[in-house]
């Protein structure tokens, strides 16, 4: 069995060989080879059933229709983008820039999504001109020892070396990504916190995503029976395995018992107190969430919690008042569930308020969303509270990793900023998978004169 270094050296043998002499025909021929590794409709649908009964999390109609769409929608978003030679003349400036790859990558990816998530960082790796390494979860192992076995597949139809993509030999180990971690020329870490910090550690330069916590607010101004169609359509999807989904709905009084009626009909269930206790403590235990609980259907929530609802075949969700936030009250953070917080807010203002302390409880930098139709008050958020996105009137968990029906980059990996610890704001996306080289020329001297910066500041305050 190969080492980690004996990884680490051929990837860099295959990466050397792919940029030596290449084109961008070369890099995009080999992110389309990767791409269409999973998106065969037959390979699709074997991985996403191999992914939901090797790790126990989501469910397999959900996963396809995820790694369609995430890979589609990064096809999309790279096509025709410039990731080999001379990315842009800036004649005034007297600056040519240029692509180049970054070398080997090295990434850590989460049993939440155990395909869409590495295919993801593949092909961007790709694009770009690296080579790429996986450090797949335990539970996530097989499934990504046989998407790599489709794209080495694919690859040899190209004649294009199988190094270019290698993972972590199973058993996967801290150790071993500890040492991958030290090994490669870039981190992509997507997951526990944990391993971002070893990552933001490990002397390599990393890319590293915060926590999730979403939530939403949904305002006197909102499409009510929208706003809670949303909600439950993303709130559900592949059980809530996703970082973007709705942890807490904040909702104004004045449409707050409209809105419970309409929740009600998407299939959403507020619990009484007596049920509330007894899903907090089935929840909760210990400081961890249960595994028996996150990601799993409704049937099995609600026997493990036994929990009691109406109708429950026609249970979608269910739904805990709240009023407390922080470590006292562990429903007030990220839960990995079918299971929504519920917080009343007496106005908007009030329900800023909320969102900005579930933030600082956990989550800060990621995202919150908000059904209104003042889009003022987005402004608002994204002025006020520590956030990275604000996402308006969609189907959050869909929306905020990228959209067909808005402009953010198609990615399984958030980026939050200062707010939540990482290097970058923006959604991980081929950007992140390349250099830039800057040739420098002479331009006409551009020097001003200290008046001209500073006449301004002398007329108000003096010399």
């Amino acid at each position: 069995m190969r080492t980690i270094d004996d990884l680490v050296a051929a990837a860099r043998q295959a990466q050397a060989a792919f940029e030596l002499g290449a084109d961008q025909a070369r890099y995009d021929r080999a992110a389309l080879a990767a791409a269409w590794a999973l998106m065969e409709p037959g390979r699709n649908k074997e991985l996403a059933r191999m992914a939901v009964e090797t790790t126990g999390l989501g469910n397999i109609a959900d996963k396809i229709t995820k790694n369609h769409r995430k890979t589609l929608g990064l096809l999309r978003d790279i096509k025709g983008q410039t990731t080999h030679g001379i990315l842009r003349e800036i004649s005034e400036k007297g600056l040519t820039e240029i692509a180049r790859p970054i070398g080997v990558i090295g990434a850590v990816v989460p049993s939440t999504n155990p395909v869409a998530t590495p295919l993801n960082n593949i092909v961007n790796a790709l694009k770009c001109g690296n080579a790429i390494i996986l450090s797949p979860s335990p539970k996530g192992t097989s499934v990504c020892e046989r998407l790599i076995a489709y794209i080495h597949a694919e690859f040899d139809k190209i004649d294009l070396d199988r190094d270019l993509v290698q993972m972590v030999p199973a058993p996967s180990s801290k150790e071993k990504t500890q040492r991958l971690m030290e090994q490669v020329d870039k981190l992509v870490v997507t997951g526990s916190q944990n391993n971002v910090q070893r990552a933001y550690s490990s002397g390599t330069p990393a890319l590293g995503v915060g926590a999730g916590n979403v939530s939403v607010i949904i305002d006197e101004t909102a499409d009510l029976e929208q706003a809670a169609d949303k909600i439950a359509i993303s709130k559900t999807f592949d059980n809530s395995t996703s970082c973007s989904s709705e942890n807490a709905l904040i909702v104004v009084d004045a449409i707050y018992d409209e809105f419970m009626a309409q929740l009600e009909k998407v299939g959403g269930r507020v619990l009484d107190e007596q049920n509330s206790d007894k899903l907090k403590t089935a929840l909760f235990q210990d400081g961890h969430l249960n595994r028996a609980i996150i990601a799993r259907d409704m049937k099995d929530i609600l026997e493990v919690a036994q929990v009691e609802v109406a109708d429950p075949k026609a249970c979608r969700f269910l739904v805990l008042p709240a009023s407390g936030i922080g470590k006292d009250y562990p429903e007030s953070g990220e839960k990995l569930s079918l299971v929504l917080a519920l917080y009343r807010a007496k106005d908007f203002a009030h329900a800023k308020m909320l969102a900005k302390d579930l933030m600082k409880h956990q989550g800060a930098g990621h995202s919150v969303g908000l059904h209104t139709n003042d889009d003022a008050r987005a402004l608002e958020l994204g002025m006020e509270l520590p956030t990275c996105r604000v996402i308006v009137n969609q189907a959050h968990s869909a929306a905020t990793g990228g959209s067909f029906e808005n402009g953010m980059p198609f990615s399984l990996s958030m980026g939050c900023g200062s707010w939540g610890g990482n290097s970058i704001d923006n959604n991980i996306n081929y950007t992140h998978f390349m250099n830039t080289t800057r040739i420098v020329r002479t331009i006409a001297k551009n020097m001003p004169s200290l008046g001209d910066i500073f006449n301004d500041y002398w007329r108000d305050a003096g010399k």
